[in-house]
């Protein structure tokens, strides 16, 4: 069996690592065609990743002039513990106060170490100056080369 093969996660795999993470890096288009490459906190709507940003953000500029993007998730700190998702596709813009507010929800809640009642007042005072996305993935690839130990 080939090594790819060996290490692709299966789709409950996959989930389970989008639930565990927390953090996801984001990769857009500049206007030259460069990737414009971040960090940030997601939450899952459905399964899919969401996230916000500040209306006037690089990334929401790109993602306003052409929404695809590049999103990886990845756990693990030596070689034999590494596995990620990367997923391909596009995003679809929320702009509504309560659709983006709903988003900024999604994510405080996978801060367990920020006291409840302070997340809410931050999510309802940023969601004003934010736009949300949800990605539509198109491919998606996963590795976890915690089965490299396992294989024959």
């Amino acid at each position: 069996m080939k090594q790819r093969v060996a290490v692709t996660m299966t789709d409950d795999e996959v989930g389970a690592l989008l639930a565990y993470a927390r953090k996801v890096q984001t990769a857009t288009i500049n206007p030259d065609g460069t990737p414009h490459l971040v960090t940030m906190f997601f939450g899952l709507a459905e399964g899919r990743i969401a996230f916000w940003t500040y209306r006037s953000s690089q990334k929401a500029l790109n993602l306003a002039r052409d929404p695809r993007l590049t999103c990886l998730v990845e756990d693990g700190e030596d070689y034999f513990e590494l596995r990620g998702v990367q997923i391909t596709g596009r995003v679809t813009r929320i702009e509504d106060l309560p659709g983006v507010t709903a988003v900024g929800r999604l994510i405080a809640a996978r801060m367990p170490d920020v006291p409840r009642d302070a997340l809410d007042a931050y999510v309802t005072h940023a969601a004003r100056k934010r736009v949300a996305y949800l990605v539509q993935p198109a491919r998606t690839a996963s590795w976890d080369h915690r089965k490299l130990l396992s294989s024959p």
